[in-house]
């Protein structure tokens, strides 16, 4: 019979996570920690699974700061993993599914996991990741069944010392997530334990969310937003998390009635999907008592619907590299500031600083958001270069515009990357976008800076129409006209069947101006041959 050390024997930092779990099968042992799919895990085998699996890696030859990488849905698994990587010391490198053989090589080869957990379902995409790198790691599928009975040997590149045991602590690396990718190459954001423990924290001081509350997890678990927005927080004082692997908005409006869901997040898309639902006007949302929504800024008209079937959804701001809680709308101002992603959290402090000359903005104004606190991650994976752009005089620059009021609310303009000059003006196509998706014919809405002869740039517009509803080019142009300046106002609108958006809903502007090159070119007439004499 395995010995297993409790988890105070390794987890000695006070701001481990490792602990969570000892402490939760103490108070509340019998009580449901993970519903997945209707198969329930209480916090005493929670515990009990996470403690023996950290056992099995150390003596397998894991030690401190050893990564393992995965490739799996939301699952019980994968949190039974996490939690015995926060016992030993372990990374976890949730890596995307959603993505090419080809972007998950590329992410492994910069991670180096000593062990890929790759689930059956991507079993097939696991192994043509596999095939490109010259060394891959020993893979193992998640669960009893897999990993929690035979943890493979740890493959160890070159550059790796001999493995570290010791007690865990608060700056030890927990999670490496990898960044949406919008505005460049993935990298791998590292969050500590402190990291983490503190934005739980922070989130707990405004969102509270107790042992009786049922959280709805949607977010997916290679998303930083599927453990520190609410699951991690919820597993920390005893609530339960309903796990859903996809979101389905279906599903998701039974699981808020049957299962009686206390609060939820998710991404502007979600939502969307959720009101326009047949089923939405007549699911009881009752017990639906907050919402919050990240990722990307969400529609007003959106938010007001939710707030006529009484949910109190709220917009919140965040990024990866600040784990990700930064400001956040608390319930009572969900109806009077809408549109606003609110005010820090507790811990976390923020500035607006001129983007061109970095000097600090007092009052209201606007600005690049700079953010400091226990909660900012220490740099990304073996990138010096990029962890020095991010992080400078100790203040993370987050790289998005913000506005701020007399009152101390923020309201995200528009990724700085993302503005766009036309004729001297700056042009924040967010702006144009909020515009848009107040016309009723439109689902979903795009906006970018397309080169011109004239002007250097001008805007135009993509749009997915609503579904029965008819939309017309020369309507758009004079709705826009009739609320923005002129030089705001789309040359073009563009109907297409969908936006190219992030796992996060940030949309992926540079794919639409790849697709507008593309179309210019195609465009062009054939070159004629060069006359000779």
């Amino acid at each position: 019979m395995i010995q297993t050390p409790s988890t105070s024997e390794r987890a000695h930092g006070l701001h481990t996570l490792g602990r969570w779990t000892a402490d939760r099968a103490m108070a509340t042992p019998d009580r449901v920690a993970i519903d997945d799919r209707g198969v329930v895990l209480n916090y005493r085998d929670l515990h009990d699974r996470s403690t023996k699996l950290a056992t099995r890696l150390e003596q397998a030859g894991y030690g401190v700061g050893d990564r393992i990488a995965t490739l799996t849905g939301n699952s019980a698994d994968h949190v039974v993993l996490f939690f015995a990587c926060a016992q030993a010391g372990l990374v976890l490198v949730p890596i995307s599914w959603r993505l090419s053989p080809r972007e998950i090589a590329q992410q492994l080869e910069l991670a180096e996991p000593m062990a890929l957990v790759v689930e059956d379902e991507f079993a097939s995409l696991g192994a043509a990741a596999a095939e490109r790198l010259l060394d891959p790691p020993p893979q193992a599928a998640p669960g009893m069944r897999g990993i929690e009975r035979t943890p493979p040997a740890p493959r160890r590149s070159s550059r790796e010392s001999t493995p570290e045991h010791r007690a865990v602590r608060d700056d030890d690396p927990l999670l490496i997530m990898f960044t949406s990718g919008t505005q460049g190459a993935p990298r791998g954001a590292i969050l500590t334990h402190a990291n983490c423990f503190w934005t739980n924290l922070a989130l707990s001081r405004t969102i509270e969310i107790t042992s009786n509350d049922t959280v709805l997890a949607v977010m997916p678990q290679y998303h930083v937003g599927g453990w520190n927005v609410q699951p991690l927080l919820a597993w920390w004082t005893g609530a339960t998390v309903v796990l859903e692997r996809t979101f389905d908005a279906g599903r998701v409006l039974h699981l808020i009635e049957d299962r009686g869901i206390t609060t939820m997040m998710g991404v502007p898309a979600n939502y969307l999907l959720l009101a326009e639902h047949p089923a939405f006007a007549r699911t009881d949302l009752s017990t639906l008592r907050h919402a919050v929504v990240g990722g990307a800024p969400m529609p007003e008209p959106l938010l007001r619907t939710w707030h006529a079937r009484g949910v109190a959804l709220v917009q919140g701001y965040g990024l990866t590299e600040a784990s990700p809680n930064v400001l956040c709308l608390p319930d009572e101002d969900a109806r009077s500031r809408v549109g606003s992603a609110g005010r820090p959290y507790p811990h976390v402090e923020v500035q607006l600083v001129d983007p061109v000359t970095d000097e600090v903005i007092e009052g209201a104004g606007s600005g690049e958001l700079v953010v400091r606190g226990p909660s900012v991650f220490p740099g990304y994976f073996r990138d010096e270069l990029r962890t020095d752009e991010a992080l400078r005089g100790g203040w993370l620059r987050t790289g998005d515009l913000m506005q701020r009021d007399a009152d101390g609310y923020y309201r995200v303009v528009d990724r700085l990357s993302d503005i766009f000059i036309t004729g001297g003006e700056s042009v924040a196509p967010a702006e144009i976008e909020r515009v848009l998706f107040e016309h009723p014919a439109v689902a979903d809405a795009a906006v970018a800076g397309v080169p011109d002869d004239r002007w250097g740039e001008v805007p135009e517009a993509w749009i997915v129409a609503r579904p029965g509803v008819p939309v017309d080019e020369t309507a758009l142009i004079e709705h826009c006209a009739a609320r923005l300046a002129k030089f705001k106002v789309p040359r073009r609108v563009r109907l297409v069947e969908r936006i190219p958006r992030s796992g996060t809903d940030k949309v992926r502007r540079r794919e639409l101006l790849e697709l507008w090159h593309h179309e210019q070119l195609e465009a062009l007439p054939l070159a004629s041959n060069p006359v000779t004499s």
